[in-house]
């Protein structure tokens, strides 16, 4: 890849789903401009190790999945709704027990978005926005109404009282399940 680089063919190098072992690597061959990875209020597992790691190497972030799927948004309560063959169907977090624990969470978000005047989602997005400058999610949006919420949520200012209020509304070991099952996840992170 740094060859295609050095041919003019690429501009920058980016990876995803890499652990903080594999980003050392390629940016000691080339440097790396973006690590794509899943990161939002139920997704929280690159803070510790990965999150410093792009930040000492001057790494941008761009989060996918900020709204956990959608889950985050509030539109789902169920799996019952969703079409044949849609990956949540088979995500243990979305399965039940783990649902149920879920939505808890889902609650106590849009009473905090509520008080603000923005929806739950809106308040997620930002809340990933907030991580830093160096972040850029990038939520899945198929409709212009949600892709709207979506750029009215890069407006919303959060003082670290709110973000705390978030944090403690969705802490990272509350969540119900993880996010891929076991065979999926040895993709991840390495």
């Amino acid at each position: 890849m740094a060859e295609l680089v050095r041919a003019g063919k690429v501009r920058h190098l980016g990876l995803s789903e890499a652990s903080a072992e594999t980003i050392r690597r390629a940016h000691a061959v080339h440097p790396i401009a973006a690590l794509q990875s899943e990161w939002s209020l139920w997704t929280r597992g690159l803070e510790h190790e990965i999150v410093p790691v792009c930040r000492e190497l001057g790494i941008g972030l761009v989060p996918f999945s900020p709204l956990g799927r959608g889950f985050l948004t509030g539109r789902y309560t169920s799996t019952e709704g969703l079409p044949e063959g849609d990956v949540r169907r088979t995500q243990p977090r979305f399965a039940d027990g783990n649902l149920e624990k879920n939505l808890a969470i889902v609650e106590k978000l849009n009473e905090l978005a509520a008080a603000k005047g923005v929806t739950a989602g809106q308040l997620a997005l930002a809340w990933v926005q907030h991580r830093g400058d160096d972040v850029v999610p990038i939520p899945g949006t198929r409709r212009q109404k949600y892709l709207e919420e979506n750029l009215t949520a890069a407006t919303i200012e959060l003082s670290p009282g709110e973000l705390a209020a978030i944090d403690a509304a969705a802490p990272a070991d509350q969540v119900a399940g993880t996010r891929y099952d076991e065979k999926s996840l040895t993709f991840v992170n390495r």
